[in-house]
């Protein structure tokens, strides 16, 4: 499914049965959330967009910086089997647990491409 983009922000289209409307919301955004709606594709990604753009001006007049959906950081549950796994590997590689994971990440994205 595709989603809704404006502003390096990601939003989810989805139909509400309900409302007889298309309906929906910003992703990775766990702590502050915008929400949008339309009759049609049109008025959502114009709502949308509005969401956003109100989300910013709101965060500037308070002297805070927005927050991104998806900031770069991210924290993954493993093994410890496997976390014992990767840092041995990447100490062989000469590269941090950090790097050595960003690569593994990178290389599986690129297959699904």
């Amino acid at each position: 499914m595709d989603n809704l983009e404006y502003k390096g922000y990601f939003g989810s289209v989805e139909y509400s049965k309900t409302d007889d409307c298309l309906v929906g919301k910003v992703l990775g955004m766990s702590k502050d959330s915008i929400t949008y709606e339309g009759k049609d594709i049109a008025e959502l990604k114009a709502d949308f967009e509005a969401g956003i753009d109100s989300y910013i001006e709101g965060c500037e007049e308070l002297g805070i910086k927005p927050r991104k959906a998806f900031s770069g950081s991210l924290n993954v549950r493993i093994s410890s089997e496997i976390h014992s796994r990767v840092a041995m590997l990447a100490e062989k590689a000469g590269i941090s647990i950090n790097a050595f994971i960003k690569e593994a990440l990178e290389e599986r994205l690129h297959a699904f491409e």
